[in-house]
């Protein structure tokens, strides 16, 4: 099982929980975990057409998913997986 950090805007879909143990040989797999758990976080992370919305950045230990193999990548036993939102301001 892998860990999901998740940030405190989101934690209230989570029950006020900070990290998630999830399920899953690749992140696409942890994130289905995830929303299994806790269904109110899917349109937070997920567009219409079921993909992972643009803002929403995830990281493998210090690397962004987006430079490794997206939602393929891979994940073993006690990955930490860290979710960040991007935020936007004016």
């Amino acid at each position: 099982m892998s860990i999901l950090k998740i940030p405190t805007p989101l934690r209230s879909y989570t029950d006020g929980r900070a990290e998630v143990t999830v399920n899953g040989g690749t992140v696409a797999s942890a994130l289905s975990s995830l929303i299994e758990q806790h269904p109110a976080l899917k349109p937070h992370l997920f567009n219409e057409q079921g993909e992972l919305r643009a803002f929403v950045n995830l990281f493998l230990g210090e690397h962004n998913i987006k430079d490794l193999q997206g939602l393929d990548t891979p994940l073993s036993e006690n990955d930490r997986l860290i979710l960040i939102p991007s935020i936007a301001g004016g």
